[in-house]
C-alpha cells in the first residue's frame, strides 16, 4: 500500500483488501464524530471517552503513535509542530474552521468520502468550508 506517482492512494480494489482507518477525535470536536466513522467501516475513539481530556499535546502524540492512530482535531498549529517530527504516522486531519457540532459532521463527512478505505500513511487532510463549498486539501508530513 502506498502513494502512486501520480500521488494518489492504491485502494482497498487495488489488493483485495478492506483498509481501515483507526480515529482519534481531539476534545475540542464533537463526540458525535465517532459515531460517523463508524458508519464509514472505521474504527474511532474520542480522548475523553478514553480518560484523556486533560492530556497535554505530546502526551495525546505518545498515545496517537503508540496506537496507530489518524488524529481528527482542529488544532492546527500545534499538532502540525508535532507531526513534522514524526518519520512515520497514520494520518493527521485537520478540521480547520472551529465550528458547531452540525458543521463539524459535515466537514469530517466530507474526509471520510475524501478518503474512502485509502491509506493516509504520513499525510495531512486539511478540510474547511469555502463559500458553500467543502475542500479537503491532502499533503504529505513530514514533507522530505
Amino acid at each position: 500500500m502506498g502513494k502512486t506517482e501520480a500521488g494518489t492512494h492504491h485502494t482497498s480494489a487495488s489488493c483485495g483488501c478492506l483498509i481501515v482507518a483507526k480515529f482519534l477525535i481531539d476534545e475540542c470536536l464533537h463526540t458525535s464524530l465517532v459515531e460517523l466513522a463508524h458508519a464509514a467501516g472505521h474504527a474511532a475513539d474520542h480522548v475523553n471517552f478514553l480518560g484523556l481530556g486533560s492530556a497535554k499535546d505530546w502526551q495525546l502524540m505518545d498515545t496517537i503513535q503508540e496506537r496507530d492512530y489518524t488524529f481528527v482535531t482542529n488544532n492546527r498549529s500545534d499538532f502540525l509542530a508535532l507531526y513534522r517530527h514524526a518519520p512515520v504516522h497514520a494520518g493527521l486531519i485537520i478540521i480547520v474552521p472551529n465550528v458547531t457540532p452540525l458543521r463539524q459532521r459535515e466537514l469530517f463527512q466530507a474526509v471520510l468520502d475524501h478518503i474512502g478505505h485509502s491509506e493516509i500513511v504520513n499525510a495531512v487532510i486539511e478540510v474547511e468550508y469555502h463559500g458553500d463549498q467543502i475542500e479537503c486539501r491532502e499533503y504529505p508530513l513530514p514533507s522530505g
